[in-house]
């Protein structure tokens, strides 16, 4: 792996969950960090995302498609472009917001690098998402992409910009199709626009009632963060995958009736209730997925290290630590 002491390191949506997370590796790392975040409000920007490290960061707030980008893509040695949307709901009620943030501004970032810094390197956050329902399982990076949202349509065409702009102008980049994540540093809502995990949570914590659609025996494989920026920082220090895109997963599948069974034995006040799927989210759900990621562990050595049971624990005990910083209103 790279040795990324003294490197000098850009995390675009570096306030967010997956960004400040890898901000706080980089730092431990002796890395020179700066972030820039556009903190949209719901979007899980937060400075406390920083706390312990508030004094070895650089903070730039800013949209992609500002100018100021152009400066700040200069001289680093490696850009983790981790900014996006991530509501697949979001995106169906609102197309255009998620085009400007998960297709357009990537564009624009990659013709900054293009002109401004071509040697580069740049790792992208992808999504599972982009395959939409799984024809078999696990799922390959061979598998067909054909998405069921916007935002898995935008996700698709910002991670083609990434490798388009490595087979053409040689920039160096590299893909990861991340599926779900979870652990500290999520901003916990009461809806699921930011997806099943953070609900789940907050639920546990408040001692609440967790609902599951259906029998709730869809099947996940599931990525604790720290796991996450070990792949980051992996992609980034290996040569053989620029040009590529890898999916990450997990060697536990589990159900979310199993997700939610393993909070509510940490949590024990925690009740699960089964209610009909609500139309809107049934029409683009995609049902049982789990991914092979060999492509990326025989390219790389990385492996999941994190168990459910271990990941979900760090993240409670994280949130009863630091509630009032997290606790997102919708």
């Amino acid at each position: 792996m790279i040795d990324f002491a003294g490197k000098d390191c850009l995390i675009t949506g570096g306030l967010g969950f997956i960004g400040s997370n890898l901000a706080h590796r980089l730092v431990a790392l002796g890395a020179s960090v700066h972030i820039v975040d556009s903190l949209i409000p719901g979007h899980g920007g937060n400075y406390h995302n920083l706390a312990g490290i508030e004094h070895q960061v650089t903070v730039t707030e800013a949209d992609m498609r500002d100018q100021a980008m152009r400066s700040l893509v200069r001289r680093r040695d490696v850009i983790f472009n981790l900014a996006g949307q991530v509501s697949h709901l979001d995106s169906m009620n609102d197309p255009e917001t998620d085009l400007q943030i998960n297709c357009r501004s990537q564009m624009i970032l990659m013709e900054l690098v293009r002109h401004e810094n071509p040697g580069a390197i740049v790792v992208y956050t992808s999504t599972r998402q982009i395959y939409g329902r799984p024809l078999g399982l696990p799922v390959s990076e061979n598998h067909p992409i054909r998405p069921v949202d916007v935002n898995g349509v935008n996700n698709v065409a910002g991670e083609m910009y990434h490798l388009l702009y490595h087979d053409v102008y040689g920039i160096p980049t590299v893909s990861l199709r991340l599926t779900n994540t979870y652990g500290p540093r999520m901003l916990l809502t009461k809806g699921s626009t930011q997806g099943f995990i953070t609900t789940f949570v907050r639920a546990a914590l408040e001692g609440g009632e967790i609902m599951l659609y259906g029998d709730g025996e869809q099947r996940r494989d599931m990525n604790e963060v720290s796991d996450v920026v070990e792949a980051l920082l992996r992609a980034a220090s290996t040569p053989e995958c620029f040009g590529l895109a890898f999916n990450l997963g997990h060697f536990e599948v589990v159900t979310l009736r199993q997700v939610a069974e393993t909070l509510q034995a940490i949590c024990p006040k925690l009740t699960i209730r089964y209610i009909p799927w609500p139309e809107e989210k049934k029409r683009i759900d995609i049902g049982d997925y789990y991914a092979d990621f060999s492509r990326f562990s025989n390219a790389t050595q990385w492996f999941p290290r994190v168990d459910l049971a271990m990941g979900l624990e760090r993240m409670v005990e994280f949130y009863r630590e630091n509630q009032e910083h997290y606790w997102g209103a919708s």
